[in-house]
């Protein structure tokens, strides 16, 4: 078995809780050995719009994360994607970034990717595994391996409750849980051990 794997995790964050699940999800890989990278997508919104919520504006203004490039994706053995949801979908930030993959994508390069997805809405019923899955979808034309969080672990089971990936109802009620940021811990150690052993077969 290979010794690490190279994780990429890709986020579209506007306020920043699913910035918060992408770091989450790192810590999870780099705890087991991966060498990661955490990158965000070009915010391509109005201004006028980022300016009208303030935390949408503060989070653009402080945020640190480097801006994604294709030759993260070249880089990577596995993938998380991680984006709010927008009417049951991944926000069109993210989209924008992922529409520009086809050359990658035609020259068969990301086939051997492991791809994960989490997400965010501020709805209970907001479209949480719609939007996990549109994000998949991806992964079905790139050829790549789909991995989920699963049940298997008892904590996704009995308290996350969301086998399709790590997700987050964000309200002010329960703005202090720290269930989403767990479930995406173990999604990202998951990931990285799931990727490990992909990546050691397609050596041999």
């Amino acid at each position: 078995m290979a010794d690490s794997a190279n994780i990429l995790v890709l986020y579209y964050s506007a306020t920043g809780n699913v910035a918060q699940m992408a770091h989450a999800l790192a810590d999870g890989a780099s705890g087991l050995g991966a060498h990661v990278r955490v990158r965000r997508v070009v915010e391509i919104a109005p201004t006028t719009a980022v300016a009208s919520n303030p935390k949408w504006q503060k989070f653009l203004d402080t945020c640190q994360d480097e801006y994604v490039a294709l030759t993260d994706i070249e880089w990577c053995d596995g993938i998380a994607l991680g984006s709010p949801t927008r009417f049951g979908n991944p926000a069109s930030q993210l989209r924008a970034f992922l529409d520009t993959t086809g050359g990658l994508w035609a020259q068969g390069s990301l086939s051997r990717l492991v791809g994960t997805s989490f997400t965010s809405a501020s709805t209970q019923h907001g479209g949480l595994e719609s939007t996990i899955l549109s994000m998949n979808n991806i992964f079905y034309h790139w050829g790549s391996v789909i991995m989920p969080l699963g049940y298997v672990n008892s904590f996704v089971h009995k308290e996350s409750g969301n086998p399709y990936g790590a997700s987050l109802y964000s309200t002010s009620a329960n703005s202090a849980t720290q269930t989403h940021l767990q479930a995406a811990t173990l999604q990202g150690a998951r990931l990285a051990r799931i990727t490990r052993a992909i990546s050691s077969m397609s050596e041999e």
